[in-house]
């Protein structure tokens, strides 16, 4: 099981004094494990030792995988250098003309709630305009709170109520949603995978197969017991904002959304394994996320080390830190994105995502 996480939140205090692990519609696993590597929270292996002995010979074994990691992470680096980068220009041009190319068959595209902005849904995070800065009406301890499975538990009526305010139904999808089905039409599209609830990937015409929705939309529903519901039903009360208790149990109903602290779709994690290997990724498109919420945001790193990576954000985010101490470079790639002049594969489009994929399109003649 992979549960959701944010590696960065204002109200962290307060959250771990909740004893809820914080989860939202884009989520992260606990504290501990946003110091692992993305490949340790999908397979969400644990070991334990009972004895002293045991202990010391499993911390062994991990400073030798510690520094197995940074041995590979080495060669890693010399064997990027010695490639021949794909991307003739590292610019939206070079990136359209990659697309193009016969040896971009498989693009991946990681969206955020950034891509939806323009169809009237706000986002999570910007000052003023996002959910979290305008959920006061709601009397929430927290603003993360209203997606905390720990707080729906014992008062769900603030998440109704904010439902009934983002349902499907009631909105369209934005150019960046047709440009995915452009993509999958154009028999270049591997998967979609998106933290957004409001299913409009789907409603643009992409393939149900071709898209993971990580953190779950409104398209089923179960209690908290894990009694199946009549969708329709519970669409009803969201509308009403009104929360819905299971007729068999008694325990309140939700749709199938990750709140902090539940565990992602089990196809979150095996899509991830096969769909960004080598020879299933020749090209990443990431738009509209803040790349907070792990393992969301670890995606990036998943690809081949030459493979070429496009940003399209209001702001820089997944960078490459300056500086990696000796504990990170083992227990991550390292490969977040580098948009530096000595960077060899990652392109950066400033700006909402609407317009970076319309200049994208530009470039390559297609109509959105």
């Amino acid at each position: 099981t992979t549960t959701t996480t944010t590696t960065t939140t204002e109200d962290e205090g307060r959250r771990r004094g909740n004893e809820t692990s914080s989860s939202s519609l884009s989520s992260s696993p606990s504290e501990e494990e946003e110091e692992r590597s993305p490949e340790t929270s999908l397979r969400s292996e644990t070991e334990s030792s009972g004895s002293e002995e045991e202990t010391s010979s499993s911390s062994s074994e991990g400073v030798r995988e510690l520094l197995r990691r940074l041995a590979i992470d080495g060669e890693g680096e010399k064997t990027l250098a010695a490639k021949q980068p794909r991307l003739k220009t590292r610019d939206v041009k070079g990136i359209a003309e990659y697309i193009e190319s016969d040896e971009c068959k498989n693009v991946v595209v990681m969206c955020g709630a950034g891509v939806s902005v323009a169809a009237g849904i706000p986002d999570f995070r910007t000052p003023g305009t996002g959910l979290y800065d305008n959920l006061a009406e709601y009397d929430l301890p927290y603003p993360q709170a209203v997606f905390e499975i720990g707080f729906f538990e014992s008062n769900p009526e603030p998440f109704y109520l904010l439902a009934s305010h983002l349902q499907p139904g009631k909105f369209e999808p934005t150019k960046t949603h047709k440009f995915i089905k452009l993509l999958e039409t154009k028999k270049k599209l591997r998967r979609c995978f998106t933290q957004n609830i409001d299913s409009l990937e789907t409603k643009a015409g992409v393939s149900e197969e071709l898209v993971v929705a990580a953190h779950g939309n409104f398209d089923t529903a179960r209690c908290l017991k894990g009694h199946s519901q009549d969708i329709e039903k519970v669409m009803e009360h969201v509308a009403k904002g009104e929360p819905m208790r299971c007729e068999t149990c008694g325990e309140y109903v939700k749709p199938d959304i990750v709140f902090f602290g539940e565990n992602l779709p089990i196809r979150f994690g095996q899509l991830a394994r096969i769909d960004f290997n080598p020879e299933n990724c020749d090209l990443l498109i990431v738009m509209g996320t803040s790349l907070q919420v792990q393992p969301f945001a670890g995606l990036i790193e998943y690809p081949d080390i030459d493979c070429p990576r496009l940003l399209i954000n209001r702001e820089k985010v997944g960078e490459v830190p300056s500086r990696r101490s000796f504990f990170e470079m083992g227990m991550s790639k390292g490969r977040g994105f580098d948009f530096s002049e000595e960077g060899k594969r990652d392109v950066l489009f400033l700006g909402d995502c609407d317009d970076g994929v319309s200049e994208l399109c530009k470039h390559l003649g297609w109509e959105v």
